[in-house]
């Protein structure tokens, strides 16, 4: 129900945009976040916007270089990632959370999104 893509080999300095696109149900009212996984290493948090995408949350280590959106009408958010670096390599998952009191700082804790999606490889060379 979430497809991620957008992901791609690129070079230090490059950017890349993400995308999920949510289909089978409307995600318009859920909290949307980006997470990443490298090799040997936990799933951690990138980033979340609230379901009108005018709250934004971001890790420290992507602050400042990327940018999360969304677009209810086209039931897909976006992650533009800047200034990328060979640490930023991972698989990058979109995440829909169901959580009506809104985005929080709590949005940082993957185990509170209930849906998602397959993921797609970024890989930044040096």
């Amino acid at each position: 129900q979430l497809q991620a893509s957008g992901g791609g080999l690129v070079q230090a300095g490059g950017s890349l945009r993400l995308s999920c696109a949510a289909t089978g149900r409307s995600f318009s009212s859920y909290i949307m976040g980006w997470f990443r996984q490298a090799p040997g290493k936990e799933r951690e948090f990138v980033a979340a916007v609230s379901w009108s995408g005018d709250t934004t949350y971001y890790a420290d280590s992507v602050k400042g270089r990327s940018t999360i959106s969304r677009d209810n009408a086209k039931n897909t958010v976006y992650l533009q990632l800047n200034s990328l670096k060979p640490e930023d390599t991972a698989v990058y998952y979109c995440a829909a959370d169901q959580d009506y009191s809104g985005i929080s700082d709590r949005s940082r804790d993957r185990y509170k999104y209930d849906y998602w999606g397959q993921g797609t490889q970024v890989t930044v060379s040096s």
